[in-house]
C-alpha cells in the first residue's frame, strides 16, 4: 500500500504583516497510519471557568431527583437541554469561602477571587491583597504553556466601574477578576474585545499598523491568502472545508469588531462602557465567545475564565425575559413568588449565553469529536437563595467530556452545609492529571463524579 498523505505541524501558523495567525485541527496534521491518540496531534484539553455573582432563583434550578437528568430540565438550565448528555448539575455544595472570616464582617459581595481557588480572600481595602491561586491558572501551568496565551481572562462588565475600596474593607481587586496567577497576582479581566482580538492575532504588529489595517478595512487574512492557497492544494476536501470554515469565523469576527468601533451612540447614564465596546451585552458577551472558542479552534489557548458580571451591578438585560429588571435589585426578591419568578428569568439568560458557546464548541469538529468533547466547563456561583445572602446550596454545573474522562447526563446532589466547593476544584484538578493534597477549603473530593 502506498501512502501520499501529507503531514502538517499541530504548530503550523500562517504568518504575514504583522500577523500569527494558527490553524485548527486538520487531518493533514495527523501522520499517514498513526492511531490519533498516538500522535502530537491528539486534541489538547480546554478549561474554562465561568463566574455568575447573586445565585440562583431557589426552586428554579435543582432537579427532583438525584441520578439521571429529567426529561425536561429545571426552567433556569433549560437551554442547555440539547447538550444534556455532557451536562453534570451539582446541588448542595457549600461555598465557605465567601463568608466572612471567623470574627470578621462583611465578605458576600466582595469576593468572588475565591470562586476558583476556595479561599477567603484577606479583608483588606489596601495594596496587600491576598487570595489563592486559582485552578485555571494551575491548569493553565500544565497545558497552557505551549500555547501562544497560556490563559485568557474576559469580562463583559468594566472593572473601573468601582471605587479601589468595593466596601466593608475589601478591595474591589477580589470582584473584578476570578483569576489569581498566585496569592498576591490578581490577572486583570479584558472587557475589549478588540484587545482580545490583537493579542490573538496581531502578534508582533505595530499599533500603527494595526490602525492603518482596520482603516483601508482589510482583513488580517488578507495578508496570508497565498499562504492559505498553497495549503488549500495539499490537504484534503473535508480540510478544506475545515479551513474555509475557520478563515470565515475569522471574517466575520473581524467585521463586527469594525461595527462596534464605530458606534457612536452614547451609553447609559448609569453604565460606563469604553469605547469599542459592543453597547449591547447581547452582542458583547457572544462576541467575547466566539473569540474564545476560536481561540480554542486555533490552539492560541486552552484555558479560560469570564466574569460574567459584577456584584453589586444593577445592569438590566434587555434580550432577556426580564427586561427591565435589575440584576442585583432582582436578586433580593423578597421571597415572593412573582419576584423569584422575574429573577429566575435574568438566570436563565445567562446560561442561554453560556448555551451560545456550548453550541460553537459542540458544531466546532477536531480530531475524532467536537471541541465540547475536548473541554471542561465550570459555569456557577457563590452564593445560593441571594436574597438571604446564602452560600450553601449554591449552584455549579460541568460541562464537555474532557476527552472521555467527565461522564455526562447526571444530577449530582450531595448533603447541604457539608461539602465545600474547594473539593469540586480538588476534584477537577485531578481531571487534567493535576493531583494535590487540598485546595482552599477541601476536605477531600466529591463523591462520584
Amino acid at each position: 500500500m502506498i501512502i501520499t498523505k501529507k503531514h502538517i505541524s499541530r504548530r503550523a501558523m500562517l504568518r504575514g504583516a504583522g500577523v500569527s495567525l494558527g490553524l485548527p485541527l486538520l487531518d493533514a496534521m495527523i501522520p499517514a497510519s498513526t492511531a490519533l491518540a498516538q500522535t502530537a496531534a491528539v486534541p489538547p484539553p480546554r478549561f474554562f471557568g465561568g463566574f455568575v455573582c447573586h445565585g440562583a432563583a431557589p426552586g428554579y434550578w435543582v432537579p427532583e431527583n438525584e441520578g439521571a437528568l429529567p426529561a425536561e430540565l429545571p426552567f433556569i438550565w433549560k437551554p442547555l437541554e440539547p447538550y444534556r448528555d455532557s451536562l453534570n448539575i451539582l446541588s448542595g455544595l457549600h461555598s465557605t469561602s465567601a463568608e466572612p472570616p471567623p470574627g470578621e464582617t462583611g465578605a458576600d459581595h466582595w469576593v468572588a477571587a475565591a470562586f476558583l481557588c476556595a479561599d477567603k480572600p484577606r479583608k483588606t481595602a489596601g495594596a496587600d491583597v491576598y487570595a489563592g491561586l486559582t485552578i485555571d491558572q494551575i491548569i493553565s501551568n500544565k497545558i497552557g504553556r505551549e500555547s501562544l496565551l497560556p490563559s485568557m481572562e474576559i469580562s463583559v462588565e468594566d472593572p473601573g466601574s468601582g471605587s479601589s475600596n468595593c466596601g466593608e474593607g475589601y478591595s474591589c481587586v477580589y470582584t473584578n477578576t476570578i483569576s489569581w496567577a498566585s496569592p498576591t497576582t490578581p490577572l486583570p479581566m479584558e472587557l475589549n474585545p478588540q484587545v482580545v482580538f490583537e493579542r490573538m492575532f496581531g502578534s508582533g504588529s505595530s499599533p500603527e499598523q494595526r490602525v492603518a489595517r482596520r482603516e483601508r478595512n482589510k482583513s488580517i487574512l488578507d495578508s496570508i491568502t497565498g499562504k492559505i492557497s498553497s495549503i488549500r492544494q495539499e490537504i484534503s476536501v473535508p480540510d478544506r472545508s475545515r479551513l474555509d470554515s475557520f478563515t470565515e469565523n475569522v471574517r466575520e469576527i473581524e467585521r463586527r469588531l469594525e461595527i462596534a468601533s464605530s458606534v457612536t451612540t452614547a451609553a447609559p447614564e448609569d453604565f460606563d462602557v469604553p469605547p469599542g465596546i459592543p453597547q449591547s451585552f447581547d452582542d458583547h458577551i457572544k462576541l467575547m465567545f466566539d473569540l474564545q472558542a476560536l481561540a480554542w479552534q486555533a490552539d492560541i489557548t486552552r484555558v479560560g475564565t469570564m466574569l460574567f458580571a459584577r456584584d453589586l451591578t444593577g445592569r438590566v438585560y434587555p434580550e432577556s425575559d426580564s427586561p427591565t429588571l435589575g440584576f442585583h435589585g432582582g436578586s433580593h426578591h423578597g421571597e415572593d413568588p412573582g419576584r423569584i419568578d422575574a429573577f429566575s428569568k435574568i438566570n436563565q439568560y445567562h446560561v442561554k449565553m453560556l448555551a451560545y458557546f456550548v453550541d460553537k464548541l459542540a458544531n466546532t469538529e477536531e480530531g475524532n469529536g467536537s471541541l465540547l468533547d475536548h473541554s471542561l466547563l465550570l459555569y456557577g456561583s457563590n452564593m445560593g437563595n441571594p436574597n438571604q445572602h446564602l452560600h450553601y446550596d449554591v449552584p455549579h454545573i460541568i460541562l464537555g467530556g474532557n476527552n472521555g474522562k467527565m461522564q455526562g447526563g447526571r444530577h449530582l446532589a450531595y448533603p447541604t452545609k457539608t461539602v465545600p466547593t474547594g473539593n469540586l476544584l480538588l476534584s477537577l484538578l485531578d481531571q487534567f492529571d493535576i493531583h494535590q493534597e487540598g485546595i482552599g477549603d477541601s476536605t477531600g473530593r466529591l463523591e462520584n463524579l
